[in-house]
């Protein structure tokens, strides 16, 4: 496929975020890609990706994660839109308080290249307020265009709370033509950090609801081997995601099984600790799953448990309950405003594997028809989440939203 130029027509954006799905991390900012995608498909913006790597030099597995790094392609063109992977030094220990002035600084003949080869634009789309909301702002004010940044969570939740990340977030509100959170609960943290409430915007992620949908299950489970009543998580293996809750409840669930999905630094800690349980022949580790083969496994599943510590707006919630499946979730972030009924799920009253053991059985006995499930679901597509985009962005740049 050939690159996509822009025409006049349309809002123009370009999108600038470290969190893009690339060929060596295929679901690494999946939520950012989606929403943009929604937004392309309504016809009435386009939009080009910076998503910049750290630069590293070697390519060999022997180097783990920074060797991926080096892998990913300096252009992509994924899902009818252009992405370019420009590099930006990334220093160890002390590169958290230099990245947001580093990857600015390198982003700029990018983007000068862009202007003078004819791919100019309106606006500056960003995601994730630290580093890459920071570093948006100042190329916004180095090229004179407008920024909006979105916070995802964990940008306002963890990094923003003290020192030189919070001033530099604060900075970059302030100056941002408008401020989108994904939930009403981070719009809340924003406005502990001095943020105005009539600056920010919350808008809320939908879900694909053609491409999580309800299939034959028992086929399904045949095909992945399930028989028994079984759980299934979703998520990085890290510590705040919680999988070691669930496991542990599992030792209350007797003839209960569990389905992991997903990778990360924590997962032969979590191995040994099913084991040390005895729980260990009824949990299954599935290690990272793509996007598009998750739904299968949310239908194979008879509940979705997220037992995070902290989230923004948890997707895989949405994406359960589209399947079908209902959902568990602990009370963190925009968890509340995703489950507002007995046909979506339970929120637990506490984090821990007591509570969920406790909402699992009550579930069992009296929990909500696959049907009603997928119907609390389908109030959750994208379309207010791009018609709300649509009137910022017009109203930024026109100050007329029916422009």
């Amino acid at each position: 496929m050939s690159e996509k130029n822009f025409t006049r027509d349309k809002i123009r954006l370009l999108t600038l975020t470290t969190l893009y799905p690339n060929e060596e991390q295929i679901n690494h900012g999946i939520f950012v890609e989606t929403r943009l995608r929604f937004l392309v498909a309504s016809g009435k913006a386009e939009a080009q990706v910076i998503a910049p790597i750290p630069w590293f030099p070697f390519r060999n597995s022997f180097f783990g994660r920074y060797a991926s790094f080096a892998r990913v392609p300096s252009k992509q063109f994924r899902q009818e839109i252009n992405i370019t992977h420009p590099r930006y030094p990334l220093i160890p220990k002390i590169g958290m308080y230099l990245t947001p002035f580093l990857m600015a600084h390198s982003l700029k003949k990018t983007i000068r290249q862009l202007i003078e080869s004819g791919q100019d634009f309106d606006l500056i789309d960003a995601h994730y307020f630290y580093p890459d909301g920071v570093a948006a702002m100042m190329l916004g004010k180095y090229f004179k265009k407008p920024v909006v940044i979105t916070a995802r969570g964990s940008d306002i939740n963890v990094i923003a709370q003290s020192g030189l990340p919070k001033k530099m977030v604060q900075w970059a509100a302030h100056h941002a033509s408008a401020v989108i959170t994904v939930c009403q609960a981070l719009k809340d943290e924003l406005i502990k950090l001095g943020v105005a409430p009539n600056h920010i915007t919350p808008l809320r992620n939908g879900v694909d609801l053609t491409r999580f949908y309800p299939i034959e299950r028992e086929q399904i489970r045949t095909e992945l081997g399930i028989s028994a009543f079984t759980l299934l998580t979703v998520g990085s293996l890290t510590t705040h995601k919680g999988h070691d809750l669930v496991i542990q409840a599992l030792a209350l669930l007797p003839e209960v099984h569990l389905m992991i999905a997903g990778s990360g630094p924590e997962d032969q800690r979590l191995r040994a600790f099913a084991e040390q349980l005895g729980v260990g022949d009824r949990v299954k580790f599935i290690g990272s799953v793509a996007q598009k083969e998750l739904y299968r496994y949310y239908n194979a599943a008879d509940i979705m448990v997220l037992a995070s510590s902290r989230e923004g707006w948890a997707n895989v919630l949405l994406e359960s309950m589209a399947c079908g499946t209902p959902v568990i979730s602990s009370d963190v972030g925009g968890s509340s405003e995703v489950i507002t009924s007995p046909d979506a799920g339970l929120l637990l009253d506490a984090r821990n594997a007591e509570q969920i053991a406790g909402a699992v059985n009550t579930m069992r006995e009296t929990g909500p028809t696959r049907a009603a499930t997928r119907k609390y679901a389908e109030r959750f597509s994208w379309d207010d989440t791009t018609k709300g985009q649509l009137h910022l962005f017009n109203t930024i740049l026109h100050g007329d939203p029916t422009c």
